[in-house]
Order: C-alpha cells, then structure tokens, then sequence
C-alpha cells in the first residue's frame, strides 16, 4: 500500500533531499509546505497518511502547525523533523501528540522507518527517549479558577521560550538584552511554579495558552 506523504519544511533543498529519499518507495509525496500556515492548509486539502513537519518554518512555526492540525485531525501521524535535538521541542511535540520526533541528521534509512512506522499506526516515543523530559512530562494541569499573573512581556517571552529558542534567540526576536530575558524567564519559572524552562513549555500547551 502506498503512504501518501505531506513534507512541511522551508527550506525547498532540506524537501528535495526527502522526495529524492523516498522515490522509488511505497511512499508516494502528495504536497509540500514552506510555512506551518501551509502546512495547516495542505494538511486538511491533501488527506495524507502522514505528515514530516519541520519544527522551525517561517509564517506559522512546526509546532504552532502541530497544535493547528491535531485539533482537527486528532488521529493524523504527524512526524516532527529537526535539526535540533532540543528538550522544550521534544516535550512540546509529545505533549501535542506528534507520533515521533527525528533528527534531519539521521540517516535517510531511520527516516524511512519512522515513516513508516507511524503509517502503520505506531508512535516512535520509546522509555529512553522520553527520560529526559519525563520531569515536564509530570507539570500540572492549571485549574480553572486559577489566574496566573503573567505581563504582556512575561507571556510574549513564554510563547517564545515554548517554541524552542534560547535566551539569545528570545532577545533578539523581542529587542531585549539577554540579561532581560532572563530575568523574566525566572518570573515566569516562579509564577507558574515549575523548575525549568522546558517544563514551562509543556505547562503552557497543556493549559491551552497556544
């Protein structure tokens, strides 16, 4: 049987190379994406059985895509592809339900197996590989009656630090020094009573502030 395959990444060489991967397979490329908007789009247009989306996209990054997607499609394998072995990604993607996560410096034969794996209804999530985020994984759900004080700053910086950016990246996007964007990092770890910044991440998605 043929796995219909929707590639989301924007850089056009990274989607080249994994068409030239899977030619020849019983996979077949049915659309690409530049952008977590256009992958959305495609997403809910093409039907595919399974989704290779980038975790960093221009208009609309992977993840926000992820979130976008498994709303309406709750049971889509969808692959979150990187060439960041980031912690924050990680637990963000399996606390949104992404069926794996791959490395694009993986070899092209793991790519192909991870495809198919989750084709076959499989996730890609083993013991080992969640160890490290297992502390994020046990971040408490908010209740309702619960407000957590956040600024506009402190939320900006959040939604910043749950895609995955470091501290340096955060500043530049927000036109903060460094030294700033740790200190509201810090609030933040405070006020939502978690101990580091990728059980921030995790807490956020679970508590529906993306």
């Amino acid at each position: 049987m043929t796995i219909k395959l929707l590639i989301a990444d924007d850089h056009e060489v990274a989607r080249a190379g994994v068409k030239e991967l899977v030619a020849g397979k019983e996979i077949e490329v049915v659309g690409e994406a530049s952008s977590g908007n256009e992958a959305v789009r495609l997403a809910a247009q093409m039907h595919p059985d399974v989704v290779l989306l980038d975790v960093r996209m221009a208009d609309g990054d992977g993840l926000t895509a992820l979130g976008r997607i498994r709303f309406d499609q709750t049971k889509l394998p969808i692959l979150m592809y990187s060439a960041y072995e980031n912690p924050t990604c990680i637990a963000r993607s399996y606390a949104l339900d992404a069926h794996g996560y791959v490395l694009k410096s993986d070899n092209g034969k793991k790519l192909l197996n991870a495809i198919r794996t989750v084709a076959g209804g499989k996730t890609l999530w083993t013991r080992e590989g969640l160890r490290r985020i297992t502390g994020a994984l046990a971040t408490p759900r908010l209740k309702n009656d619960v407000a957590v004080p956040l600024t506009l700053r402190e939320s900006e910086v959040l939604r910043q630090l749950a895609l995955g950016l470091t501290n340096k990246e955060i500043g530049l996007s927000l036109h903060i020094s460094h030294e700033t964007v740790k200190e509201h990092v810090q609030h933040i770890l405070r006020k939502i009573r978690v101990a580091d910044r990728t059980q921030a991440a995790v807490w956020a998605v679970r508590n529906g502030l993306f």
